[in-house]
């Protein structure tokens, strides 16, 4: 089961914490008893990461398979957009 601590009890313990993430056993932090946050061990997260990853693309490929293939945007758009420039700044 996991464990539940408060947010000023994962600070006195944090070393401890961390220990039990490597150990395989995740904690659930609270703020004034609400589920805030976790420690987990970094092989759940990057499983977490990867499954999101793959969400993304799936959800990617089914756009472009209801647009007909083709893409909504231009690359030089795409980073515009992530990096704040206009697009001729980025081409």
């Amino acid at each position: 089961m996991d464990e539940s601590v408060s947010v000023r009890e994962a600070r006195a313990g944090l070393a401890k914490l961390l220990d039990q993430a490597e150990a395989g056993e995740p904690t659930v932090i609270t703020r004034g008893g609400t589920p805030v946050a976790a420690i987990v061990p970094i092989e759940e997260y990057d499983a977490l990461e990867a499954a999101a990853d793959e969400l993304l693309a799936r959800k990617a490929i089914r756009t472009l398979e209801e647009d007909g293939g083709e893409p909504r945007a231009t690359m030089a758009e795409v980073l515009a957009d992530i990096f704040g420039t206009g697009a001729t700044d980025v081409a």
